[in-house]
């Protein structure tokens, strides 16, 4: 029976519940500890009955048991992130930050994988970064000179939007700006959130403007097509809305995100994405961990 690395959920809402479900069926991960500030709380409720190990002391509970993981992942927020985050790197955890506080290196699996393996903290930018970036960098890697602005909107279920979310919505914006700016080399860049109150719930859409002037259209949209593929190896409800068009002097394409289910409905596929995101970088340092300690079968 193949060995799993233990691993703790900092917060205990919908993206924490959402991990702890995909945890469950993951072959290399074994959640140990979830914690957040109440013992009441419907996500611990939950766990408890799953048989997790579940604790009201958020970050402490990780202090007073240090041998309790090898991963954490932070699903709180970005201010308690930046508390967080020197406590982790102390107990030389590796820490998989779900939240927009970019204290590590911003992480986009399709991307950076490998390089964001030797940090001891890694950022998942945002369920619109998730998204959207790897397009961007598809369209900007035919024209990379090119390419003179690059924006993204993210429209995602006002019901599929917990307290984390809406308490984050500049830090969203501003980390996923800078994750464009990042990948695509692009100076001017901006990121737009919307939170759509459409009954019965909408899908989360993301829609992603380069100004180009004569892109290669083909290309890009091979370029976007191959990056589709790519993303749906660890996200298997990515998939493009149309492919790229080119029209005033703008190139566009958007892509839907069909969530699998595991807590939150199908609709909240911007939950769905950066924990799926958030799963691949987990699962592959457990398999470098496991190599390390010749515990990989």
């Amino acid at each position: 029976m193949q060995k799993k690395i233990k691993v703790a959920i900092i917060g205990t809402g919908n993206i924490g519940s959402d991990l702890l479900m995909k945890i469950k069926r993951s072959p290399w991960l074994e959640c140990n500890l979830f914690a957040g500030r109440s013992l009441t709380s419907r996500g611990i409720q939950r766990a408890k009955e799953m048989g997790i190990p579940v604790s009201d002391k958020s970050i402490h509970a990780i202090e007073n048991d240090p041998f309790c993981c090898d991963i954490v992942f932070d699903a709180t927020s970005a201010d308690a992130h930046m508390e967080h985050a020197p406590i982790l790197r102390n107990l030389h955890k590796f820490t998989v930050d779900l939240t927009p506080a970019l204290v590590g290196p911003m992480c986009v699996p399709v991307l950076n994988l490998d390089e964001c393996m030797q940090a001891d903290n890694v950022n998942m930018i945002t369920c619109g970064g998730q998204a959207t970036v790897p397009l961007a960098c598809a369209i900007n890697s035919v024209h990379p000179e090119a390419t003179k602005y690059i924006e993204i909107v993210a429209s995602i279920s006002s019901k599929s939007a917990g307290p984390g979310t809406r308490a984050n919505i500049d830090e969203f914006t501003q980390t996923t700006g800078d994750a464009l700016a990042k990948f695509t080399q692009t100076d001017k860049t901006k990121a737009i959130i919307i939170l759509n109150s459409a009954e019965p719930p909408v899908h989360m859409r993301n829609t992603v403007y380069a100004l180009i002037d004569n892109p290669d259209m083909p290309a890009i949209i091979k370029a976007v097509r191959d990056m589709e593929k790519k993303i749906q190896k660890y996200v298997p409800g990515y998939r493009l809305l149309y492919d790229p068009v080119f029209e005033n002097g703008r190139v566009t394409t958007a892509v839907e995100v069909v969530g699998q289910g595991d807590y939150l409905p199908k609709y909240a596929g911007n939950l769905d994405i950066i924990t799926c995101a958030a799963m691949e970088v987990a699962e592959h340092y457990a398999q470098k961990l496991l190599k390390e300690r010749g515990e990989l079968a």
